[in-house]
């Protein structure tokens, strides 16, 4: 340009000292982004706890939860939970999930598989956040319920003594605010150095709690699989689901983590998200929603991932009273059972993985994990049903039957919520 032309004639031999900085922009203008500094160091060490516990003070719905819950009990709630689901079922004339399952081409209601490939832990329900999704009903006023050191210990032993078991699965609550978290990792990945996926079902906020600041290293350091939740890709989708200010740590957590290596292509370290939807339907096709997450976050903030798992809402727990409170329960369950997907029934988790709570108690999986739905039990909360302390390999449970209820349409709906 004719500026161009002026400041070098004029500058001459000394242009780089007039203009120091002129020429290092490159011309792949394309590439250049504007980017707000989303690493955020300075929040790591920060809590989100007492943030969390005030927005729940505030939030009235809990506290009526809250007071129900004192009032009758986990059972009474999951009881109650239970009978509103089969109603709306009723009014659809729909059958119980086992006889809808062969009706609907299915074999058999459903069996385990030969040997048990997943060992799911729930290390305790105390977390930093409170999701207005979260099937557990995690919060930070859940502290105490937390795996003792001899619980902990027995579900390594199990896994020592079940070779079957390709993952190690380990959640929450925040699993790695846990006691015990780290040293389930450590004696897990020595026993099983090469074979073992070990995964931490992450909130990603964690990671700027106090005291974790070394949190990433040690996921690294030992190989751990990342699975993060991450709803949106948007700061209002997430914040409305996970609390205000979730989005912006969760992006920080994510820099963190790519930071140390995950979600690089031939790292070896995995960083997957999770997405389900904000509401009463169902998730997008999986793929297409994993190619716009790949494209908004890499290019608003440079963030690799190596996959996105769509599940679907669970009508239990915090989900199923916020349908209930919306009158929409009824809706749901008729999009659940529309969506019915006899390849989801083939391949749901309940036939490969066994989840032990934090009391050592075992299910069939998580959701009927935290409706008290114990393997080798006919009631809910009634505190039978075996214990990790009752079996010596996992394999001992093959014999017992995968129990079911109607909640279980959330599993088969679309791709399913497995």
């Amino acid at each position: 340009t004719k500026a161009d032309d002026d400041v070098t004639s004029s500058s001459g031999a000394d242009n780089d000292s007039f203009l120091p900085d002129y020429g290092k922009t490159s011309v792949e203008v394309d590439k250049i982004r504007l980017q707000k500094k989303w690493r955020r160091k300075d929040l790591d060490g920060s809590s989100l706890v007492e943030q969390t516990l005030r927005e729940l003070e505030n939030d009235s719905e809990f506290q009526q939860v809250a007071s129900k819950l004192e009032a009758i009990g986990q059972e009474g709630m999951s009881r109650e939970e239970r009978t509103k689901r089969r109603r709306a079922l009723d009014a659809l004339g729909v059958p119980s999930f086992g006889a809808y399952m062969v009706k609907n081409g299915c074999k058999d209601e459903l069996t385990r598989s030969a040997t048990p490939e997943v060992l799911q832990i729930n290390i305790g329900l105390y977390c930093n956040q409170a999701c207005a999704h979260c099937h557990v009903e995690s919060s930070p006023m859940r502290k105490d319920e937390q795996m003792t050191a001899d619980t902990a210990a027995r579900c390594l032993e199990l896994l020592r003594n079940t070779p079957s078991i390709t993952t190690l699965d380990i959640t929450g609550g925040a699993p790695e605010l846990m006691s015990y978290f780290r040293y389930m990792v450590e004696v897990a990945r020595a026993m099983r150095p090469n074979d073992l996926d070990i995964i931490d079902r992450c909130n990603l906020t964690v990671l700027q709690e106090p005291g974790q600041e070394d949190l990433v290293d040690f996921l690294k350091k030992h190989n751990v699989h990342v699975v993060a939740s991450l709803p949106c890709y948007s700061a209002e989708n997430v914040n409305t689901q996970r609390g205000g200010g979730v989005f912006e740590r969760s992006i920080a957590a994510l820099l963190a983590l790519n930071e140390a290596g995950y979600g690089h292509e031939g790292s070896g370290l995995k960083l997957d998200l999770v997405y389900n939807p904000l509401g009463a339907f169902l998730p997008p096709p999986q793929a297409k929603l994993q190619a716009k997450y790949k494209e908004v976050l890499d290019e608003n903030f440079g963030i690799l991932f190596n996959e996105l798992f769509t599940i679907t809402n669970m009508p239990v727990k915090r989900f199923a009273d916020f349908l209930y409170k919306r009158d929409e329960l009824k809706d749901y369950m008729d999009l659940l059972v529309r969506n019915f997907n006899t390849d989801a029934a083939k391949n749901l988790m309940c036939r490969n993985t066994i989840s032990v709570g934090f009391d050592g108690k075992m299910y069939d999986c998580d959701f009927n994990q935290q409706l008290g739905m114990a393997i080798g039990s006919k009631g809910i909360h009634d505190g039978s049903g075996l214990s990790v302390f009752d079996v010596d390999s996992l394999t001992d449970l093959q014999k017992y039957r995968i129990r079911v209820d109607n909640h279980c349409f959330g599993c088969t709906a679309g791709m399913g919520s497995s």
